[in-house]
């Protein structure tokens, strides 16, 4: 590859990457999202100014994560990028033994010598906000909560939040030593930021940055392209609002023609919800557009039981009908979010080995990893915005019917409640 790419984003789940992928896109950033990490020449024809690499790191324990990462870095480092960024969720949950920050962030700077380590606390366009380190965020009531205190996120099934500072939350998973850019600080403007940012490259654990509101991103992301780097990377942890950061896109959406669907809109859509969360519980009883099945134990119980199921919802297709197929928030699975989400991926598979469909829907983060990977697609690129965090691509795979499937990737926790019907509308008509 002749110059490399100037922005690579590593997404630790398909959800997260795909909004970061519809950021950049917006901004008009000419972006793609990989499921495996692209060979530098072939990128040439395409003229990326980002490119992003989907993992399922969120999902994994602290030592696979590091070797993944290990394997991963020297492939992105081939692509010579200006601006790594390490995209988390917004809510920062995660823990020292599962989508540890920490462990990623250590081998990636131990694989790429950043000039900078940086972490954006904040992201304002979702209801996240971090004030001297503190972070908060919008709960399902419309309130803001410390994120220790939020409904929702004190109480994840897999990476409660029990500590709202930062600093400390990330310390535990062995970034320490980060030197706090607190909001009042942001107020002297970029330049005197670049400034300050100069002094990053002695800090053993690198800079945290405040973020209340737009402006806040904009000051931080014109102090990082100022920021002298020796031809160094700059490695950035955050969520989306990395994106809006650097592309300068914060508070305004804007961006190139969308990308053009392979499929007529006429066919049918099919929703998978392996998300247990109350948002997504909301969005499937609001769904009116589509024929509900609820997943029981035992129809994820062995390979006869799951090709049973399959063959009903293959029916309720072959009818015309949209579905939407979804797990019970009160059912017992006795398996982990990740076999469950092996589970689903198989009946998904089988569902459409016997049905094509001309969209595709998936709640849940694990859900979303293992899935995409596992029906085949290659890589992902933006047609539009569908919601706060969410957005519809259009997936590229050589498995006969999927490709140029349209597909949105949906957080457990992100969506307005007629989210599902607005999917059928903007894809199927």
């Amino acid at each position: 590859m002749s110059g490399g790419v100037e922005y690579v984003f590593v997404g630790d789940d398909f959800t997260g990457a795909s909004d970061t992928l519809a950021t950049l896109a917006r901004a008009g950033r000419r972006a793609r999202l990989f499921l495996d990490p692209p060979d530098p020449s072939a990128l040439d024809e395409e003229g990326l100014d980002a490119v992003g690499i989907a993992t399922e790191l969120r999902a994994l324990p602290a030592g696979e994560i590091t070797d993944r990462v290990d394997r991963l870095a020297p492939l992105i480092k081939a692509l010579s990028p200006r601006f790594v960024h390490y995209k988390v969720c917004s809510t920062f949950d995660s823990s020292p033994g599962t989508g540890s920050i920490g462990a990623a962030v250590a081998t990636l700077r131990r694989h790429l010598d950043p000039a900078l380590v940086a972490i954006i606390g904040g992201q304002p366009s979702l209801g996240r906000y971090c004030a001297f380190a503190t972070l908060f965020a919008r709960g399902p009531d419309g309130g803001v909560h410390r994120i220790d205190r939020h409904p929702v996120m004190r109480d994840h099934p897999i990476t409660p939040m029990g500590e709202a500072d930062l600093r400390l939350h990330l310390a535990a998973q062995g970034l320490a030593d980060l030197r706090l850019e607190a909001f009042p600080a942001l107020a002297g403007g970029a330049s005197e930021l670049a400034e300050r940012l100069s002094g990053g490259k002695t800090v053993p654990g690198g800079v945290l940055f405040d973020v209340l509101n737009q402006h806040d991103l904009e000051t931080i992301g014109a102090a990082l392209r100022a920021f002298q780097a020796d031809r160094r990377p700059v490695l950035i942890v955050g969520a989306s609002s990395v994106a809006e950061a650097l592309s300068g896109s914060a508070g305004r959406h804007e961006g190139p023609a969308p990308e053009e669907p392979g499929i007529r809109s006429t066919g049918r859509c099919l929703i998978v919800a392996g998300s247990r969360s109350e948002v997504t519980a909301g969005q499937v009883d609001a769904a009116r557009r589509f024929t509900r099945i609820a997943v029981t134990a035992s129809d994820l119980l062995d390979d006869p039981s799951i090709a049973s199921l399959a063959g009903r919802c293959a029916a309720v297709l072959g009818s015309g009908a949209n579905l939407l197929v979804h797990l019970a928030p009160r059912e017992r699975y006795d398996a982990s979010g990740v076999e469950l989400s092996r589970r689903l991926a198989e009946l998904v598979s089988a569902i459409l080995d016997r049905e094509t469909v001309a969209a595709l829907g998936i709640a849940g983060g694990d859900t979303s990893s293992i899935l995409v990977r596992h029906l085949g697609f290659t890589s992902l690129a933006f047609e539009q915005q569908l919601d706060a965090g969410v957005a519809i691509c259009i997936a590229s795979s050589l498995v006969p019917g999927r490709d140029k499937m349209r597909l949105m990737l949906k957080g457990g926790q992100v969506g307005s409640e007629t989210i599902f019907d607005r999917f059928a509308s903007a894809s199927v008509g």
